[in-house]
């Protein structure tokens, strides 16, 4: 059984001679679609860069879960900040939306077609410098004594 040309012009089908990569193409594109489109859970840069930044604040209680596809950092016992691929989310109040949707890496977080009131993403660019990265986790660390806990 030969793997041929296909009339379909994106059709992820190829010649013989490629079989081999094909065949993972085919197995990766249509039979697990989800992990093959999946890059890295997360950034573990960005969340050693984190635990860096925490680890000066002996006074919290910081845990770490996976969760959101990504990894979270729970502060007394809240969600205070998360590693989403390359993206820092952030929880913050959302009273500061106005102005800190004007901030550089800014983008909301929208799920299931909802915009998630005091959650944001921020891209690199957002927080690449050691002042911005800093402006980011003291805003959601400055939220999370007034944020309420998940119900468990």
């Amino acid at each position: 059984m030969g793997f041929e040309k296909s009339s379909r012009p994106n059709s992820p089908v190829r010649d013989r001679e490629d079989s081999k990569g094909s065949l993972q193409l085919i197995f990766n594109t249509f039979i697990f679609p989800k992990q093959y489109k999946r890059k890295m859970a997360y950034d573990t840069k960005l969340a050693d860069r984190i635990r860096e930044y925490l680890v000066k604040f002996p006074n919290l209680k910081v845990e770490e879960k996976k969760m959101f596809g990504g990894l979270a950092f729970m502060v007394n016992g809240k969600m205070c900040v998360n590693v989403s691929g390359e993206n820092l989310m952030c929880r913050f109040d959302p009273k500061l939306t106005q102005d800190i949707a004007k901030k550089r890496g800014y983008m909301p977080v929208i799920m299931k077609g909802r915009e998630y009131e005091g959650y944001c993403y921020v891209e690199l660019i957002g927080f690449k410098n050691n002042k911005d990265f800093e402006f980011w986790v003291e805003l959601c660390l400055s939220f999370n004594d007034k944020a309420k806990s998940s119900k468990k």
